[in-house]
């Protein structure tokens, strides 16, 4: 009887989350229900499954709108008639076409269901069209003349619980037509009575017409739709059969072990092979060939990778050179990336530029079919900003109004509509707000996705199945992870620099030499790491200098230990003081000292949470791997977490172990387990925080200039060009004779690009350089009008920034003969036959003016590229202490000024807010400071610029930072 449900996947109109539908459903002893969400399936397989568990019977098909006009609902009677919904769906998502009035296709294994007040003339439907009827519609006589036609049935959609979510359900209409609430039109929104009913009030109100209730039933009965969960559907293989993807894995793995280990390694060898053994009862060969034969096309094209995850624990993956992380040298735990009882494949997390990354979708898409590849989708939800700026616009506040509330994170309601976006918002937490696409998923399947789901093409340009990976993950569609990213980029735009400025190739995957480099080692232990991958924050900074960190092992720790959960949780501290003194090493348990010795006892890494739930709480490696991925979010309203939780207490109570050091125990596991890394991913992102030091040390220019062109380091642009400067790199302001659109390098010179000017167009920039190289450099400002015919604000940006400094004119001079000249270019002909005289006239000399020239470069560029202290007036430079010199004022008070770099937000264990602060000093070294919660109350930050510091030098573990006691902002001299 119910034909036409909805959930919130219904995006911007159902209210009920799937597992709601089902709970109400199942309560009220509904045992058969159809989910049609508008244009979708996206939860369908959820949908599903919820139904087997309760013993419902599901129904899937989709309700076809084009905007407000509701065409038809359609049903699958099977797997091929929902197959056959995809293929309509995601054709006409891929067009962006409107849907037809009728389906243009086969219809065997389809139900079509017209609404009443819309549907063909009675005697064209085809015996799978249908027209519904809803208790509305009951009174109106003109249809019951026609019941001998057997094409009704009854229809009565299901759209939101009550009352308070039909209000729900007229915001969100109003939320995706961008408009007022109060402007929204009856056609707009559901009706008044689109809630789930009980079955007898529907069998009551059709009672005369038993034909109707009969042929509801025949619909109802004549679908079936099935899954096999938790299967793999992955593509089968990368050969042709099971045993040529084993013989090729076989032979890869065996050529690479002698290759990484030598012909005589017995050790490495071994573990081959129990590797082998393994991945081939699980039937994961292809999936490592898939990985494998992407990266050889990537190494073909001179694609820079990095393989990291839990991949890196394994040896065949070293072996066929998926990761260039050793697992026996690091004693990896194989277990954490592949054990005899997991069923899904295991985790491959593979880097590249964020500028090759789209190459190796499109290999993908040729390589194994676009009816087999896409991308992987996800769903961003609503969350408390969003959510009180969309409300206040449906409900017409002023947008100072609304930027006042997103911005207060707690805030008593002052009248009626503050009121409603207080109570409406809580309950439209979490709900899906559109379709987007996975960071790094891509599907490969043995059969077509089509099977699965509704393909959509974003903008991105990739097809993208309507699925998020819980869902993928549920039915057996395990992604691979391709990630994008820009330290990548900057580690390939050095190497080819260095290449170009100094005649040297560099072999970036030599990591062992850089491991025993005492140079790098010296740059590690002084937290000299700005601009490196990873290691370049000022927490990592810190946590580098307070460990004297000069080494590839305690590196691949402090990658881990520096996540929030195990920072949180006091384990930090507890690892840098054992660390440095064994004698406070302490284990909870004898068991503990046999599983955790390698980090003193301290639960480092994700194989710690494993082993400790497997050896001490007697879970088996299956369910300890579930633990892992339940504690970082990966089994949401699945209530595994707890389920493992009561296990594990139960074995520990079992086993005989203390109550309190069990707790103890699980708290720590559970404190980082959602936020550590697996020791192979750690792993992984040392060697890549290794190679950017390399660069950095021994190529500082040319690294920093990378880092500037890829845009994607952890602080602004404008504190690379000023380590840069540092570095001994000559930064010259943007010359149209000698920039790049991207910042360039010849020798120490370094010319700012064109990019970096604000409101440049970008087809100017590109036009200036493509110009300069097919015709040769810019003569003069007459030259320039004829050849680039700049708009007036356009050339007068180049102009105030300095890039026409080498016409030997001050810019005042430049502006005034730009404006005059440009006016008489815009009268000539395009196209001369012969040069027309140029006009000669005098002008007085200007004053130049430095403060002039450094608020045009804060105008144009953000920053200066020089010393930024010269904005500031030296008076305030009186009395203060320098950055280096901290150590020597332990424990007292001081002034500093400094000039803000980052501000990182946190709370205490009060729930109050406090702030951590990096600054530069005056002879250009690193401060940070700490802002507790009654100074940060009374001393707010008050945007960038410059700060007078007071407070007390701290220290920990030799690293010193400043308390703050109090502030205030400084102004620019200009």
């Amino acid at each position: 009887m119910y034909l036409n449900c909805k959930t919130w996947f219904s995006f911007h109109y159902g209210t009920f989350s799937p597992k709601d539908l089902l709970e109400q459903a199942s309560g009220m002893g509904i045992t058969a229900m159809a989910l049609t969400n508008i244009n979708s399936t996206a939860d369908c397989w959820d949908f599903v499954l919820k139904c087997q568990e309760k013993g419902i019977k599901p129904i899937v098909g989709t309700e076809v709108r084009n905007d407000n006009q509701l065409c038809y609902i359609l049903l699958a009677k099977n797997n091929q008639g929902l197959t056959q919904i995809h293929h309509f769906l995601s054709h006409h998502k891929v067009k962006k076409l409107d849907f037809p009035d009728r389906p243009t296709f086969d219809l065997q294994d389809i139900w079509v269901i017209y609404p009443f007040e819309r549907h063909p003339e009675i005697e064209e439907l085809h015996p799978q069209e249908l027209i519904g009827l809803g208790m509305e519609d009951l009174h109106k006589l003109n249809w019951q003349e026609a019941l001998a036609a057997d094409c009704w049935v009854v229809l009565h959609p299901v759209t939101y619980q009550d009352k308070a979510h039909y209000n729900v359900h007229r915001i969100l209409r109003a939320i995706a037509k961008n408009t007022l609430l109060s402007k929204l039109t009856p056609a707009d929104y559901a009706g008044p009575n689109e809630t789930l009913v009980e079955e007898e009030v529907l069998v009551a109100a059709f009672a005369r017409f038993p034909s109707v209730i009969s042929k509801t039933m025949q619909v109802i009965k004549s679908c079936n739709i099935s899954m096999e969960f938790h299967v793999d559907k992955n593509k089968k293989y990368f050969t042709a059969s099971e045993e040529g993807d084993q013989e090729l894995l076989r032979k890869l793995a065996v050529e690479g072990c002698k290759t990484r280990y030598g012909i005589k390694n017995r050790q490495a060898m071994a573990r081959v092979e129990k590797e082998l053994s393994i991945i081939y009862k699980s039937n994961f060969c292809s999936y490592f060939l898939i990985v494998w034969d992407m990266l050889r096309y990537a190494n073909e094209q001179k694609f820079y990778h990095v393989g990291r995850g839990s991949g890196a624990n394994s040896v065949v993956a070293y072996c066929l050179r998926i990761t260039d992380v050793d697992p026996i040298q690091l004693n990896l735990y194989f277990e954490r990336f592949l054990n005899p009882s997991r069923t899904s494949p295991p985790d491959f997390d593979i880097d590249f530029s964020w500028k090759d990354r789209d190459s190796i979708f499109e290999y993908l898409f040729l390589r194994y079919g676009k009816q087999h590849v896409s991308l992987l989708g996800m769903y961003t939800t609503f969350q408390r900003r969003a959510i009180v700026r969309e409300l206040g616009k449906v409900f017409g506040l002023p947008k100072e109004e609304i930027d006042e509330l997103v911005h207060k994170r707690e805030w008593s309601p002052e009248d009626k509509i503050q009121r409603w976006i207080q109570k409406y918002g809580a309950l439209l937490v979490n709900f899906p707000s559109n379709v987007s696409v996975h960071a790094a998923g891509v599907l490969i399947s043995e059969e077509p996705l089509a099977n699965y789901g509704v393909l959509e093409l974003p903008p991105k340009g990739f097809k993208t199945l309507h699925m998020d990976m819980f869902e993928a993950d549920r039915i057996g569609l395990f992604k691979f992870d391709i990630l994008s990213q820009r330290g990548l980029g900057h580690i390939k735009d050095a190497l080819e620099l260095v290449q170009q400025n100094k005649g040297k190739h560099i072999d970036i995957h030599d990591v062992d030499r850089f491991f025993k480099d005492p140079k790098l080692a010296h740059m590690i232990r002084n937290a000299d790491t700005i601009g490196c991958f990873y290691i370049e924050s000022p927490a990592m900074r810190q946590l580098l200098g307070k460990l004297k960190c000069s080494d590839y092992i305690t590196l691949v720790a402090a990658s881990s230990i520096i996540r929030p959960g195990v920072a949180q949780s006091g384990m930090m501290k507890q690892y840098i003081e054992r660390y440095h003194d064994r004698d406070k090493v302490e284990y909870l348990h004898p068991k503990m000292k046999e599983l955790l010795e390698e980090t003193f006892g301290v639960m480092v890494y994700q194989e710690d949470v494993i082993k400790v739930a497997h050896h001490f709480g007697g879970i088996s490696l299956e369910e300890a791997d579930i633990l892992r991925r339940a504690m970082s979010g990966k089994y949401r309203s699945e209530n595994k977490f707890e389920l493992m939780r009561e296990k594990f207490f139960v074995n520990c109570k079992a086993q005989g172990h203390d109550e309190a050091v069990s707790a103890e125990i699980w708290r720590q596991m559970e404190s980082f387990g959602g936020y550590s890394f697996a020791k192979g991913h750690s792993a992984s992102f040392a060697v890549e925080s290794y190679q950017s030091l390399f660069l950095k040390t021994y190529y500082p220019c040319e690294f920093y200039v990378a880092v500037i062109n890829n845009f994607g380091g952890f602080y602004r642009t404008e504190f690379y060009f000023h380590e840069l400067r540092r570095n001994g790199g000559i930064i010259e302001l943007p010359c149209l004779n000698q920039s790049d659109y991207l910042t360039n390098i010849r020798g120490q010179q370094v010319y700012v690009g064109f990019i970096h000017l604000q409101g440049l167009e970008q087809e100017l920039g590109h036009r200036i350089v493509e110009e300069r190289v097919a015709n040769g450099p810019y003569l003069d400002l007459h030259d320039i009008l004829q050849r680039l015919q700049p708009a007036p604000e356009q050339l007068n940006i180049l102009i105030r920034i300095g890039a026409l400094r080498f016409t030997g004119l001050d810019k005042k001079t430049l502006l005034w003969e730009a404006n005059f000249r440009s006016k008489r270019v815009e009268k000539e002909v395009l196209v001369n036959l012969f040069e027309s005289e140029e006009l000669q006239f005098t002008l007085p000399k200007f004053d130049e003016d430095r403060m002039e020239d450094l608020k045009d470069e804060l105008d144009l560029l953000g920053f200066v590229v020089g010393d930024f202290y010269e904005l500031l007036d030296p008076m305030h430079l009186q009395g203060t202490v320098c950055a280096e010199r901290l150590q020597d004022y332990l424990g007292q008070q001081i002034k500093v000024i400094g000039r803000l770099v980052t501000i990182k937000e946190t709370r205490t264990i009060k729930g109050e807010r406090m702030c951590f602060g990096t600054f530069l000093d005056v002879d250009g070294n690193w401060l940070d400071t700490v802002h507790f919660p009654p100074v940060l109350k009374q001393y707010p930050f008050l945007g960038s610029g410059f700060y007078e510091l007071h407070g007390r030098v701290m220290e920990e573990f030799e690293v010193y930072s400043l308390e703050i006691l109090g502030m205030r902002k400084l102004g620019y001299k200009l």
